[in-house]
C-alpha cells in the first residue's frame, strides 16, 4: 500500500512538471532566456526570433518587447527597436529599464517632437526614481541636441558623480562645455578623467583627441605616447598616433606605427591601407595579396583584396577568387554581392540580377543588398526601384552614410530638394557632422534658395575642414551674391585641392562673364587645359566652351585630347558626336554612335541619339523603332517617351498620347514636353484640354510651332478672338514656320 501511495506521488509530480514545462510561462521563459544568450553572443538575428516567439505566447508581457528592442537596437533597425520599446512602455509605463531605453532611442533623432518627448519621459522617471547614470547621461544628451548646453553640463556632471569612469559622460560632457565655448572647462573635464583613471589608456587617448580638435599637435601626440605607455598595443591609440604623424609629413614613423598596428586583430589591413593612401598601390596590392594567402577563409581579407584588384582595374584577378569562392560555396553572400557589383560595372545585368535575386533570399534584411539592388536599377535607368531600395537599405540601415548621402544626392540632383534636406536632418546623430551629408544639405537649401542657411553651412563646413566641395559652394554662394573676386579665390582653392573638378572650373569661367569680360574667361579656361593636358574632365569642358563659342575646330581638337586622356569615358566621344553634328558631317556621327553601342549594348544614350539622326535624316521609322528600344528598357527617359510620341501623333495618336502623358508626369515644366501633348490631345480632337498644355508651353515669346499648336486650339475649342490674337503674334515673329499655313486655314475656317 505505501509503495503504491509512493509511485503515485512520483506519477503526480512528473504530470505537474510536464504541465509547468507546457504552460505559457514557461514557454515564455525559454524562449527569453534563449534569445538574451543569443543577444549576448551578438546573434540579433536569432534572438530576435526567440523574442517573437515569446510574444506569440505572451502577447502582454512588457519584458518580451524590451528584451525585443534591445536587440533590434544590437540589429541597428532603430525603427523596429522604436516600435518594441513603445510597446513595452505602454504595457507597464514603470518598466524603468524600456523607459530609459526609449529615451536613448528618441535622442538619437534630430526630429524636435521625439527629442522633446524623451526630455519629458526622463524627467517624469527622475521625478519618480532614484535618478541613476543612464538616466542623467540619457537625460544630458537630448538636452544637449535641443540646444540646452547649461543643462546638459549640469546632469552630465552628476551623471559623473555616480559613475566617474563612464567615459561616454566624459566625452559628452567635454562637448557641452565646447558648446558653451568653455574650451578650458572641456579640457579640465577630460584631464579630471585621465586624473581619476590613471591606468585607462582609452582616457588618455580621448585627451589626445581633444588636443588634436584644437590645434595642439604635440600635446596631442604627448597623450597618445602616454596612453601606449599604459598599453603599447591600444589600436585606437596607435591609429591616431599614425594619422598625425602621417598628416605633418612624417611618413617614415607613421610607416612603423601603421606596420605594428597591422599586427593586431582587427587592424589587420591598416598598413596595406596606408599604404595605398600614400599612393604606393603596387605596394599596397602586394600587402592585400599577402594578408588574402596567409588567411584564406577570411571574408574581411579577401574583401579587402577584391576592392585593391578592382581599383587597380585587376577585374580578372578578382573575377578568379570569387569565382573561386563560389565553387566552395554557392551561397557566399559577399562573393555573391561582389559578383553582382563587377557584373553591374561590366554591364552584366542579367548576372547581377541572379546574384542579387538568390542575396534576397538569404539575407532578406541585408541593406547592403538593397543598396546594390538600387545601383542595379540605377544602372537601367529605372529611377523609382532605385530610390525605394536605397530606402530600404537605409530603413534596414540608418546608419549606412555612403547610402543617405547618395540618395540625397539624388533628391538634389532631380531638384527635389524639401526631400533631399528631410533626408539629411534625420540623419542619426552619429553622422550629423558628416561633411558629405553636410554638402548635399547646403546644395539643397541653395536649390530652395535658403542662402543664408546655406552660409552658415558652408561657414560650419570650412571651420571644420577645407574640401573642395565646401570651397565649390563657397565661390557659387559668392558668385550670386555678386561678389566675382570672392568666388574666383574659393573656386581656385576648390581646384588645387582637386584640378578635375569641372565644376569649380566652370565657376571661374562664370566668374568672369560676370564682369563681362568673356575673352579672359576663355583665355584662363585655355590656360588651364594647357596646364592639364591629361585630364579628360578639363579637356572636354574646353571643348564645350570653344563648340558654344563656335570655334569647331578648337573644339574637336579638345574633345580628342579628352578622349586621349581617357578612352573608357563616353563624354568624349558624346562630345565629338555633337561636334559633327553641329558641323553637319551625320554620316560620321553615326559612325561614332554605332561604335559606341557595338562596344557597349545597353548603351542607350547611343541609341537615342542614333534616332535623333534618323529624325533629322527624315527617316522617322528608323527613330520610332530606336526610341521603342529606349523606353522599354529606360523607363524613366523622358526625352524619348516626348520624342517618340511627337513621331507617332499623326499615324498612331492614342499611342502617341499615352507616352506624351508619360514625358509630361516627369518633367511637367519643360515645354516641348507640354505642346507635344497638347498637340496629340488636338489630334485627338480634345481642344479644350489641347489648350490648358499648348498654354503652359507657347509663351508670348514662342516664334515656332507651339504659338501656331495653341491658336489652332483656341480656335477648335471655340475660342475665336484668342486664336487670332495668338496666330497674328506668331506670324509677327516667325511667318515662314512651316506650320503657319496650316494654322492660317483652321483660325480662318
Amino acid at each position: 500500500m505505501r509503495a503504491s501511495k509512493k509511485i503515485s506521488a512520483i506519477v503526480l509530480t512528473i504530470a505537474a512538471m510536464s504541465g509547468c514545462a507546457g504552460s505559457p510561462e514557461a514557454r515564455r521563459d525559454k524562449f527569453l532566456s534563449r534569445g538574451k544568450v543569443f543577444t549576448e553572443k551578438r546573434e540579433y538575428n536569432r534572438a530576435l526570433l526567440e523574442f517573437k516567439n515569446a510574444a506569440k505566447v505572451a502577447p502582454n508581457d512588457p519584458e518580451v518587447y524590451y528584451q525585443m528592442g534591445i536587440a533590434y537596437i544590437g540589429a541597428r533597425d532603430a525603427t523596429s527597436a522604436y516600435m518594441a520599446l513603445r510597446k513595452a512602455v505602454e504595457l507597464n509605463p514603470k518598466h524603468t529599464d524600456a523607459q530609459v531605453k526609449l529615451a536613448q532611442l528618441q535622442a538619437t533623432s534630430n526630429d524636435p517632437e521625439l527629442l522633446k518627448d524623451a526630455e519629458s519621459r526622463l524627467k517624469e522617471l527622475l521625478g519618480n526614481t532614484s535618478p541613476t547614470a543612464d538616466m542623467l547621461s540619457a537625460l544630458a544628451f537630448t538636452e544637449l541636441k535641443l540646444g540646452n548646453s547649461q543643462g546638459a553640463v549640469e546632469n552630465f556632471e552628476q551623471a559623473l558623480a555616480q559613475a566617474p569612469s563612464e567615459l561616454f559622460s566624459v566625452v559628452m560632457l567635454a562637448n557641452a562645455k565646447l558648446a558653451l565655448k568653455d574650451i578650458n572647462g572641456a579640457q579640465a573635464v577630460l584631464e579630471k578623467a585621465v586624473n581619476d583613471a590613471p591606468k585607462s589608456a582609452a582616457a588618455r587617448k580621448l585627451l589626445g583627441d581633444f588636443f588634436g580638435g584644437q590645434k595642439k599637435l604635440a600635446d596631442a601626440e604627448a597623450a597618445f605616447r602616454q596612453a601606449l605607455a599604459i598599453d603599447p598595443n591600444y589600436g585606437p591609440a596607435l591609429m591616431d598616433l599614425g594619422r598625425l604623424q602621417a598628416s605633418q609629413g612624417r611618413k617614415g614613423e607613421a610607416e612603423q606605427i601603421f606596420k605594428k598596428l597591422s599586427t593586431l586583430e582587427g587592424y589587420k589591413s591598416t598598413y596595406a591601407i596606408y599604404l595605398y593612401q600614400d599612393g604606393r598601390s603596387n605596394e599596397a596590392l602586394r600587402e592585400f595579396e599577402r594578408l588574402y594567402k596567409e588567411n584564406p577563409d577570411d571574408r574581411q581579407a579577401r574583401t579587402n583584396l577584391i576592392i585593391a584588384y578592382r581599383t587597380a582595374n585587376h577585374s580578372a584577378d578578382a573575377e578568379k577568387i570569387l569565382e573561386s569562392a563560389l565553387k566552395k560555396n554557392g551561397k557566399d553572400g559577399d562573393a555573391l554581392l561582389q559578383r553582382a557589383e563587377m557584373s553591374i560595372e561590366n554591364g552584366q545585368y542579367a548576372q547581377a540580377e541572379a546574384d542579387l535575386n538568390l542575396l534576397l533570399k538569404l539575407r532578406p534584411n541585408g541593406p547592403e543588398v538593397h543598396y546594390v539592388m538600387g545601383r542595379l536599377n540605377r544602372a537601367r535607368g529605372k529611377q523609382l526601384p532605385y530610390r525605394q531600395e536605397l530606402s530600404e537599405s537605409l530603413r534596414l540601415n540608418p546608419e549606412l552614410l555612403v547610402v543617405r548621402v547618395e540618395l540625397a544626392q539624388n533628391f538634389v540632383n532631380t531638384r527635389e530638394y524639401a526631400a533631399a534636406l528631410d533626408l539629411a536632418d534625420r540623419a542619426p546623430a552619429s553622422q550629423r557632422g558628416a561633411i558629405p551629408l553636410w554638402v548635399q544639405r547646403n546644395w539643397a537649401l541653395w536649390g530652395m534658395g535658403n542662402l543664408p542657411e546655406m552660409r552658415k553651412g558652408i561657414d560650419l563646413g570650412l571651420a571644420v575642414v577645407k574640401t573642395s566641395d565646401l570651397l565649390i559652394q563657397d565661390g557659387y554662394w559668392k558668385l550670386r551674391a555678386e561678389d566675382a573676386k570672392g568666388a574666383r579665390t574659393a573656386l581656385e582653392q576648390a581646384l588645387t585641392l582637386n584640378p578635375n573638378d569641372v565644376r569649380a572650373l566652370r565657376g571661374i569661367y562664370q566668374s568672369y562673364l560676370a564682369e563681362k569680360n568673356v575673352p579672359m574667361a576663355v583665355q584662363k579656361t585655355k590656360e588651364f587645359a594647357a596646364a592639364h593636358p591629361k585630364s579628360a574632365p578639363v579637356q572636354e569642358f574646353l571643348g564645350e566652351i570653344l563648340l558654344g563659342a563656335g570655334m569647331k575646330g578648337e573644339a574637336r581638337t579638345a574633345f580628342e585630347a579628352a578622349k586621349a586622356a581617357d578612352p573608357r569615358s563616353p563624354g568624349a566621344e558624346f562630345s565629338l558626336v555633337e561636334t559633327d553634328m553641329v558641323e553637319g558631317k551625320l554620316d560620321d556621327a553615326r559612325k561614332r554612335l554605332e561604335g559606341i553601342v557595338a562596344r557597349d549594348h545597353n548603351n542607350k544614350m547611343a541609341v537615342q541619339w542614333l534616332a535623333d539622326i534618323d529624325m533629322m535624316r527624315n527617316q522617322p521609322d528608323s527613330a520610332i523603332q530606336r526610341l521603342r528600344e529606349v523606353v522599354s528598357s529606360d523607363s524613366a527617359n523622358a526625352e524619348a517617351y516626348n520624342n517618340l510620341a511627337y513621331l507617332l501623333i499623326e499615324k498612331q495618336p492614342d499611342e502617341a498620347l499615352k507616352y506624351a502623358q508619360k514625358a509630361v508626369e516627369m518633367a511637367p515644366e519643360r515645354p516641348s514636353y507640354c505642346d507635344t501633348l497638347g498637340w496629340a490631345l488636338y489630334r485627338k480632337g480634345m481642344y479644350t484640354a489641347a489648350v490648358q498644355y499648348l498654354r503652359r508651353a507657347a509663351d508670348e515669346k514662342s516664334d515656332g510651332a507651339w504659338a501656331y499648336h495653341l491658336a489652332m486650339a483656341y480656335a477648335k475649342s471655340g475660342d475665336l478672338a484668342n486664336g487670332r490674337r495668338t496666330l497674328e503674334a506668331a506670324l509677327k515673329r516667325n511667318p515662314n514656320a512651316p506650320e503657319a499655313k496650316l494654322a492660317r486655314e483652321v483660325v480662318g475656317q
